[in-house]
């Protein structure tokens, strides 16, 4: 049988890794600059903390979760998400005790059984941010605009809209569910399967419905925003201010549900229009009961967690070039001593910063120079017998075809030159 990946998981290689990096690079400085630390937490966790926190009636516990029982009978699941392994980290390691704000963020693979298509895979990746200690609009604010600040930094903004909504506090959410149902049963013969199930256990979960028919009586549902408590219309009206006031481009959309039981008060959503039906990018909002619901103590929280391969789509639609780095020196060698020589300038280049690659085979001087162009490397440095006897390096200039001799003991101190 021929060896292959498993459908929905893929590898990511040499000449697009570049692209990546890139992007986390900019989420660790531009997250770092408001006082996130990163955190690693593990891939795997026992079900429960996925089920209490996700909610027991969402897509993702019901439908998509990779899940195994363990050698002693445990129920484990790998990661479909980030926040609840963060959280239920905050608490086992009392984090909450240390300081009483904790800013978090973290990097990785997560897994859900989905259909794969274009910016949806089974084994995906994304970068995610969680603030614990306050429950200040503020927080929401800052969160968001280290989002956007990121998002700008790789340079996609301009194909990205932020959506903002608030699902309110639970007094809020519970009028609004009862109305919410109300307004369903009576469009019950229309609903598909799966919403008729979502009634009774969570009608929420009935506005978050893919299918075209559910959508467009969802859209002639009740809106939340009309069902907030005092309190929650203080918080939204706060972080819309706070938003406005640092000119972050926004727009309002009742109709974000998000899809995890754990939200309360702000939620929001980044979206694009160029990647199809796959159009949220990142999305967050906060959670304030969630390290209680784990076992935790009442903690305020908000996070939100970004799709790296969405991310990446929209980076190279819009700068397609990429990132290769030009190769500063290439090494060809004639001859067994020539290659010893050479690998120890390589060594000395390399541990001053210098890019350098060095011909392993035997090779005649045309092959490796062609291969040296191949390369786009700005230099060349040739060893021979001829060199060797001579204790000097033929350094050819590649670009200004151009070449002179360097004593070997001097290549080596040359890096700024290689760098020109």
């Amino acid at each position: 049988m021929k060896v292959r990946s498993i459908r929905g998981f893929h590898d990511i290689l040499p000449d697009k890794i570049k692209r990546w990096h890139h992007i986390e690079e900019r989420a660790k400085s531009i997250f770092e600059l408001y006082g996130f630390s990163e955190i690693r937490i593990p891939i795997v966790e026992f079900t429960d903390i996925y089920a209490r926190s996700l909610g027991t009636s969402t897509d993702i516990v019901e439908k998509e979760m990779y899940t195994f029982t363990d050698r002693d009978g445990s129920s484990i699941t790998l990661r479909p998400e980030g926040t609840a392994g963060v959280v239920r980290a905050f608490i086992e390691n009392s984090l909450h005790i240390k300081s009483p704000v904790h800013k978090l963020y973290y990097m990785g693979m997560m897994f859900r059984h989905e259909r794969p298509q274009k910016g949806r895979q089974r084994g995906f990746c994304q970068i995610g941010a969680e603030l614990f200690g306050s429950n200040e609009p503020l927080a929401d604010v800052d969160l968001i605009i280290m989002l956007w600040r990121f998002l700008e930094s790789v340079g996609i903004t301009e194909d990205l809209k932020l959506e903002i909504s608030s699902l309110g506090d639970l007094e809020s959410r519970t009028n609004y569910k009862d109305k919410l149902k109300e307004f369903f049963i009576s469009k019950n013969d229309l609903l598909c399967q799966d919403c008729v199930k979502k009634l009774d256990s969570n009608p929420l979960r009935i506005l978050d419905c893919k299918k075209e028919e559910c959508k467009k009586i969802s859209d002639k549902a009740p809106a939340i925003l009309d069902f907030l408590s005092d309190q929650s219309k203080e918080h939204f009206e706060d972080v819309k201010a706070g938003l406005s006031s640092i000119d972050v481009p926004f727009v309002i959309n009742p109709r974000i549900v998000r899809g995890l039981d754990y939200y309360t008060d702000t939620v929001f959503e980044i979206t694009t229009d160029k990647l199809g039906s796959q159009n949220a990018v990142a999305a967050g909002g906060r959670y304030n009961g969630l390290v209680e619901e784990l076992g935790g103590t009442s903690v305020p929280a908000v996070g939100f967690a970004a799709g790296v391969e969405r991310i990446v789509l929209l980076h190279a639609n819009k700068y397609p070039e990429g990132f290769k780095q030009q190769l500063d020196v290439f090494i060809a060698c004639l001859g067994k001593e020539a290659h010893i020589k050479g690998l120890s300038i390589a060594y000395k280049l390399r541990k001053n910063g210098v890019y350098t690659e060095i011909e392993y085979d035997d090779k005649s001087l045309k092959s490796q120079l062609k291969r040296a162009d191949k390369l786009d490397s700005k230099y060349t440095i040739i060893i021979g017998d001829e060199e060797i006897n001579k204790g000097k390096a033929k350094v050819r200039h590649m670009n200004k075809s151009l070449e002179e001799e360097i004593k070997f003991s001097d290549i080596s101190k040359l890096p700024l030159k290689f760098r020109v």
